[in-house]
């Protein structure tokens, strides 16, 4: 189907919208999403869905997760907007151990077919509570999807299958990249999980990222290829599942891997890609493991310590030419 370019933030907000009009048992809860959401993403949803299906909810985080949940067991499809991911800590208990336990706990009977939308990731001088990307928490538990889109077709196809899978979905949106312009269909049709996106073909090196980060490592895998380093880069998209077939496939080519992040790089995400890698190949096989994230202090309010916090391009050059030794 033929497309229009539209942001990030329009992509997902016509992803939402074509799915409360194909199923109405889809329906959005969350603060000011009468008024159309933080960043816009429900725009004008109120005037044709009414405010039974457009529910601004009181500032009780707990309360929105905990009433998802139980919208979810009677029936529904829920989208859970939590306005941004910092404040999930809110409503953990909800989240943790129940969102993600009670299909399980009660022998596959109940279906939590919730989506918890987390704008998250570093928003300019947003400061240490509303600039943390902490989705490694959550692929370390069971019961849960985790989905960390980058791009606007990306991100719009994602949440489709996201708002019809029976299983929770936590969908990160890259708030920084609300603004990113790019294709996006008329009928956006649902994009797999665990399926990766491969932005560009090389065989040197294999890049592997995700979410707001990655137009900085497609731009460093440009820098590279003006200097004759040819890399893969692989956009996961989804953390669990994520496409181990996929990151295997390119390091047997490649011999090289940095996995790259916006989070800070200890325990992150990066870590399991690369014990993933080396423990299924074998040392002999990769030539190069290596990791790069933040440092392991919060997002300063600073613009300048903030600028010095974030992996850049020119970071993420650096971490490539180590890995090729």
């Amino acid at each position: 189907m033929s497309g229009q370019s539209v942001t990030l933030v329009e992509a997902v907000r016509l992803a939402a919208l074509q799915e409360m009009r194909r199923d109405p048992t889809v329906w959005v809860m969350g603060e000011d999403v009468a008024r159309g959401g933080l960043y816009g993403q429900y725009k004008d949803f109120l005037p044709e869905f009414g405010e039974e299906r457009v529910v601004s909810t009181p500032i009780s985080e707990s309360t929105i997760m905990g009433a998802g949940l139980g919208a979810a067991l009677v029936g529904t499809r829920p989208i859970i907007e939590m306005r941004i991911f910092d404040f999930v800590m809110c409503a953990m208990d909800e989240l943790v151990n129940q969102i993600a336990k009670i299909r399980y706990m009660f022998g596959g009977q109940a279906k939590p077919s919730v989506v918890v939308r987390m704008p998250h990731g570093i928003w300019r001088n947003s400061a240490a509570q509303h600039s943390q990307m902490l989705e490694s928490w959550f692929v370390h538990l069971p019961g849960v999807i985790v989905v960390t889109p980058s791009t606007p077709a990306d991100a719009a196809g994602l949440l489709v299958s996201a708002i019809r899978s029976d299983d929770p979905v936590l969908f990160f949106d890259p708030k920084n990249l609300f603004p990113l312009t790019g294709e996006v269909a008329s009928v956006i049709e649902p994009i797999p999980f665990g399926k990766a996106r491969l932005a560009r073909e090389g065989r040197d090196l294999t890049i592997v990222s995700w979410s707001a980060i990655m137009p900085a490592v497609e731009q460093a895998a440009a820098t590279l290829a003006g200097e004759g380093i040819a890399a893969d880069v692989i956009d996961l998209r989804t953390l669990w599942p994520w496409d181990q077939e996929a990151v295997l496939a390119s390091v047997r080519k490649t011999g090289r891997l940095l996995v790259v992040q916006e989070a800070v790089s200890v325990a992150g995400f990066g870590a399991e890609v690369v014990s993933t890698v080396v423990e299924t190949l074998g040392p002999a096989r990769v030539k190069a493991a290596r990791r790069l994230g933040a440092p392991r202090i919060p997002i300063p309010f600073s613009p300048p310590l903030e600028d010095a916090v974030k992996v850049t391009p020119a970071k993420i050059v650096a971490a490539a030419k180590a890995a090729m030794g």
